[in-house]
């Protein structure tokens, strides 16, 4: 799963994501682009708060230490980037493809509000061209390295969420319901749609469960007795939260400031959601390969005149150093000159170089490598054989990414160490 791509169309392995699917509908994950969950978070129907619980569920999961993004399905209904507070538009990107917005602290979010001129214009679109939106913003929208991407879906189950379940391949769905007794049969509604759909449930959050007293604290139930736990035993999944009818939550949403809330409500779910994964720790990016007892590494080194050079994008040679249990057995040297920024990735990748060394990078470049499940070493500089012998010492120093090389001067010095 380390190298998982969500491209199911060419994947040979039979992972949870595939049993049991149809997967001639799957889109390809845009293609610098690498996400290891993708959570679903549905209703059947509106007014229930799933976008609160999308968007709660994500921040809490951020403050766990994951990189995480919400993809707004909710066409005709959007929300989530009012409640981060986002007013900034995407930009695209020709390389890379559609740069999704970030809230105040990092969270890449894609919405059909970030493409409109104003925030309030009506999407007044049929199902199909509906459909194709969410579609694109999973195949053209950048979104770099994630741990996790929450999909808020739109309530029911039309046309919107059926594209979503085919085209998007899910881990799982949160189902998110309110005490009513009619909210729990249309929910079912929702739950059977997954389970036809071979979605594993994850589980159901609450909302509305209750108001608590300000003075004395006692729960006052305004929709009578919770069924949920009955209800939750009935369909043999777990109740993951009971969120009550918080004034603050309101607040934050309405002042775009939901980051600014505890989120505690929502710590079960979060637990459950993080246990979807699979040794995390040997998911994340690593340089080393081991085969049959043998240490292996495969550096691509951006080359000048057997020196470091220091423009990814622009270097028409890169040496490859085939490295095995700390020793270079083999060398040799690549053209890239019909290969720009984003040729480049794939390009290293289908030679199966697993680490890259450039002497100055943008932070473009450097997501497109990461995204590729390549580690990358910015900023060295001198003659590539000693710094490839520093890297296997583990003494190779680098530099944050970040500069985007345009409009430089000649013999332009940039601050991440390539001279242009």
């Amino acid at each position: 799963m380390s190298n998982c791509n969500h491209n199911c169309n060419s994947c040979i392995e039979k992972c949870s994501t595939q049993l049991g699917r149809n997967l001639d509908f799957i889109e390809p994950l845009n293609q610098f682009s690498s996400i290891k969950h993708v959570i679903g978070v549905m209703s059947g129907k509106g007014g229930v708060g799933k976008s609160s619980v999308t968007s709660m569920l994500a921040v809490h999961m951020q403050r766990l230490g994951y990189k995480v993004g919400i993809l707004d399905s909710d066409i005709t209904g959007p929300s989530i980037p009012k409640v981060f507070g986002i007013k900034e538009k995407a930009k695209n990107d020709e390389s890379l493809g559609i740069i999704p917005v970030e809230s105040k602290n990092g969270m890449k979010i894609m919405s059909i509000n970030a493409l409109l001129d104003n925030e309030d214009d009506p999407v007044i679109w049929r199902g199909p061209i509906i459909a194709g939106v969410v579609k694109q913003f999973w195949t053209d929208v950048f979104w770099g390295e994630l741990d996790y991407l929450f999909v808020d879906m739109p309530p029911g189950t039309g046309d919107v969420t059926l594209t979503v379940f085919q085209s998007i391949p899910l881990d799982g769905v949160v189902v998110v319901t309110s005490p009513q007794g009619l909210v729990s049969l249309i929910v079912k509604k929702a739950y059977n749609m997954a389970e036809k759909m071979n979605i594993p449930v994850i589980g159901i959050v609450e909302n509305m469960s209750y108001v608590k007293c300000p003075d004395c604290g006692k729960e006052i139930k305004i929709y009578g007795d919770s069924k949920i736990e009955e209800f939750a035993k009935e369909l043999n999944i777990p109740v993951l939260g009971k969120m009550p009818l918080d004034a603050d939550i309101a607040r934050l949403c309405d002042e775009g400031k939901i980051e600014g809330m505890a989120c505690n409500y929502l710590e079960n779910a979060a637990k459950d959601i993080e246990n979807l994964k699979i040794e995390c720790e040997s998911e994340k990016s690593s340089y080393h390969t081991v085969k049959e007892g043998v240490e292996t590494m495969k550096i691509a080194v951006a080359t000048q005149n057997d020196m470091v050079a220091g423009h990814f994008g622009k270097c028409q040679e890169y040496t490859i150093f085939d490295i095995e249990n700390s020793k270079v057995v083999n060398k040799q040297t690549l053209d890239t000159k019909e290969h720009g920024h984003s040729k480049l990735p794939p390009f290293l990748k289908e030679h199966g170089v697993n680490v890259v060394i450039c002497g100055g990078m943008g932070q473009g470049a450097y997501d497109a490598l990461v995204a590729k499940d390549m580690k990358v070493f910015v900023g060295p500089q001198g003659n590539i054989d000693e710094v490839v012998e520093k890297l296997i010492q583990g003494k190779l120093e680098t530099k944050e990414a970040g500069c985007s090389h345009h409009d430089h001067e000649e013999g332009h010095q940039c601050q991440c160490g390539g001279i242009h």
